[in-house]
């Protein structure tokens, strides 16, 4: 193949853009056996094939070293430790002699920022890979007789990908048409990248849930409004989008409270999207806010047709779902997580056919 124009990512970029990354960029050798890199290694660049073949392993069980993909000439790899700034969780070796194209983290992230299309190109080659990768661990699984969770698993995640990945075609829509502005443009990229972070949270969040391993928490005093009122105004667009309405009773207070930002709005994002689930015929969804000497407490209360009794008093625990048929039954548990580990709460209140109302509280001071 010889330039990075050849691949398939980096299609969409101008002409410009396309010598400004090759310049930047390194093409490297690699001897057949030989790594890139081994988990644990910084995600310092993202990588793609131009000629040869890489193979992605890890280690699984008892230090049994597992093949997850084969990469062909063409197409990336490495990016989910690129975006997430995190360490590697899987290894690349060169399967037979091949030649590698190395494209830093800053420079990929600089490219993603300005060119809509390449991070839509990244997202549906990953999204690509996420469904092949299922696929073959479907059926593997199908033979132990474990497809059944498997399967919930699998539309779960899809299922929650697919609104990031809704926003993420419109603003990429939008920022692509001829007559829009650099403000439009400028937005759209912002959008993408909001998405991108949400995806990447999400699946770090589950992960972590059932690894059963602590999410590190970071945190941090923080202005409440500033924090909420852009949030609220993207799940008010999500919403609008299912004809349910998303009302403020009160605006959220103005108090600074400790908190991680991400995994904050993680609960969020779970609370209103299971209250949209439960309202397949559109509805309202109802924000509160209270603040004492001790707590602020958030209510997020839902006008769908509430939830069982015999479920709520186990409603947060792993594996228990209710009005929806795609729910692994792990959201509300990892809500219950990140509340604990926030030093707050969360609650439900809720009586079958007169909606549910959940309340979670973070201490103040």
């Amino acid at each position: 193949m010889g330039e990075l124009k050849d691949n398939k990512v980096f299609a969409g970029l101008l002409t410009a853009e396309l010598r400004t990354l090759e310049q930047t960029s390194l093409l490297k050798k690699f001897a057949a056996g030989q790594p890139i890199f081994t988990e644990g290694d910084p995600g310092a660049a993202l990588y793609l094939v131009n000629d040869g073949r890489v193979q992605i392993s890890a280690l699984l069980g008892d230090n049994e070293r597992r093949v997850l993909a084969t990469i062909e000439p063409g197409d990336f790899f490495g990016e989910m430790a690129v975006l997430d700034d995190k360490p590697r969780s899987a290894s690349a070796t060169a399967e037979v002699a091949s030649t590698v194209w190395e494209v830093s983290r800053d420079e990929l992230l600089r490219v993603l920022a300005r060119s809509p299309e390449v991070a839509v190109s990244m997202l549906r080659a990953f999204s690509q890979r996420l469904r092949e990768f299922d696929r073959q661990f479907v059926d593997e699984l199908l033979q132990a007789e474990r497809l059944g969770l498997v399967g919930r698993f699998t539309r779960s995640i899809l299922h929650d990908v697919k609104g990031p990945l809704a926003i993420i075609a419109m603003a990429a829509e939008l920022a692509t048409m001829q007559n829009a502005s650099p403000d439009q443009r400028r937005t759209a990229a912002e959008r993408i990248g909001k998405q991108v972070d949400r995806i990447s949270n999400m699946i770090n969040e589950l992960i972590e849930f059932t690894r059963g391993s602590h999410a590190v928490t970071v945190l941090a005093a923080m202005d409440y409004r500033a924090f909420v009122a852009p949030l609220i105004e993207d799940l008010r667009s999500e919403l609008s989008i299912r004809s349910i309405e998303l009302v403020l009773e009160n605006p959220p207070p103005a108090v600074n409270v400790k908190f991680d930002p991400r995994r904050l709005a993680n609960v969020f994002l779970n609370l209103v999207h299971n209250a949209a689930d439960a309202m397949n015929r559109g509805g309202k969804v109802t924000f509160r806010f209270a603040v004492d000497a001790n707590e602020l407490r958030t209510e997020i209360q839902d006008t769908g047709p509430g939830i069982a009794p015999e479920i709520a008093g186990r409603l947060f625990q792993p594996f228990v779902t209710h009005g929806k048929s795609r729910g692994t039954g792990l959201g509300l548990s990892i809500c219950k997580r990140i509340m604990r580990d926030h030093g707050g709460s969360i609650t439900v209140r809720s009586e079958p056919g007169k909606g549910a109302c959940f309340t979670f509280t973070l201490p103040i001071g």
